[in-house]
Formats: C-alpha cells, sequence, structure tokens
C-alpha cells in the first residue's frame, strides 16, 4: 500500500507540474506577443483568463495541487470533493473533445505554442481522468450534480457573449456573433452544451459502476 502511495503521488505531483507548465507557457506566449505589439499587458491577463481552456486547466492543476498539500484548507476540501473533481474532469475532457474535433484543424501551432496546446489539450485532460479514475472517491455522484456541473459553461458563455459584445473579440470561432449571429451561436453553444451534458453522464454511469 505505502508502494502504491507513493506512485500515486508522483502521479500527482508530475501532473500538477506539467498543469502550471502549460499555463504559464501560454501566459508569457500572450503577454511576449502583446509585450512585441506594444499593447497592454492588463489586456493580455484578460485575453489569458477569457478562455474556457485556461481556465478548466487552472481548475485541474488546482485540484492536483490541492491533492499534493497536506495543510487542511476550506478550500482544498471544497476542491477535493468528489463532485467538485468530477465537474472538473467533465470540462477538461469537453476542452479535449471540442478542440481536436473543431479547432485542431483551424491552425497548426509550432515551438513552445505548439507544447502549450498539447499540454492544455490533450495531455492534462488525459492524466486528469486518469486521477479522476484512480484516485476521486467513487459511488458519491448523482445525476443532481450535473445541474450544477453545467452552471459553469453556461456563465463562461454569458461572459463570452458579454465581452465578445463589449470588446468585438470572441475567443472562439464558433460562438463569433458578428460572423455567425446569434441564431448559430446560440445552436453551436447548445451543441456543445448537449455534449458536456452527454459526458457528466457518462462520468456518473461510471462513478455508480466503479
Amino acid at each position: 500500500m505505502a508502494t502504491g502511495s507513493v506512485a500515486r503521488r508522483h502521479f500527482v505531483a508530475v501532473a500538477a507540474v506539467l498543469g502550471w507548465a502549460g499555463l504559464s507557457i501560454q501566459m508569457y506566449l500572450i503577454f511576449y506577443s502583446r509585450w512585441t505589439l506594444g499593447a497592454s499587458l492588463l489586456g493580455g491577463l484578460m485575453s489569458f483568463f477569457s478562455y474556457f481552456t485556461v481556465l478548466s486547466n487552472t481548475l485541474v492543476a488546482t485540484v492536483l495541487t490541492c491533492e499534493l498539500t497536506s495543510r487542511e484548507s476550506a478550500a482544498r476540501r471544497w476542491f477535493l470533493q468528489s463532485s467538485v473533481s468530477s465537474g472538473v474532469a467533465v470540462s477538461i475532457a469537453v476542452v479535449s473533445l471540442a478542440y481536436n474535433l473543431l479547432l485542431r484543424h483551424l491552425w497548426h501551432p509550432q515551438g513552445w505554442q505548439w507544447l502549450a496546446d498539447e499540454l492544455l489539450h490533450d495531455i492534462m485532460p488525459l492524466l486528469f481522468l486518469v486521477y479522476w479514475w484512480c484516485c476521486v472517491p467513487k459511488g458519491l455522484l448523482r445525476l443532481g450534480h450535473i445541474a450544477l456541473w453545467v452552471i459553469y459553461p453556461l456563465l463562461y458563455f454569458g461572459y463570452s457573449l458579454l465581452r465578445g459584445h463589449l470588446l468585438a473579440v470572441y475567443p472562439y470561432p464558433f460562438v463569433d456573433v458578428e460572423k455567425l449571429g446569434y441564431p448559430q451561436v446560440f445552436i453551436n453553444a447548445g451543441g456543445l452544451l448537449a455534449g458536456f451534458v452527454l459526458i457528466a453522464l457518462l462520468m456518473v454511469g461510471l462513478d455508480r459502476r466503479r
């Protein structure tokens, strides 16, 4: 059992480091790009946190870090709840699927941007799902948790529309109201929300079987 605990801790530590590394690289790239253009770095920070990918990976890295720490706190207890960790797992799975199905073909990043993309869209989702499967207590999820989980993407969608309306900048092409119009954007968002709910149902089902 001691060997298993050590291996688990090493796995979580590596995953947490990779998570924060991916976020740090992406933040640096955004800041560097804005610095070379003479643009506001504060605007770069706002741009950084305007992506569902970044927000979800931040939640992933936070849960993994809480798993590593031994000091008790209200925040640690909250993030390590099965319902919270599972909701984060659903969100990061949606990040990976949406990117690979809808966005990957639209551009071909190189160098550090390629590394950041792989970490945030492929490696961290996989590592966190492994963490969820092996480390998060099972048998505690209920269908009612899905109603709580969908609050996060709904709030994000509302924020993206508001920010886009004010700044005329949208984080993803499938929510670009200026190019697609509101009807198509709401259809796209509905499809993504349906995918989110399907993954959430799968997660609850796996939780009950495990």
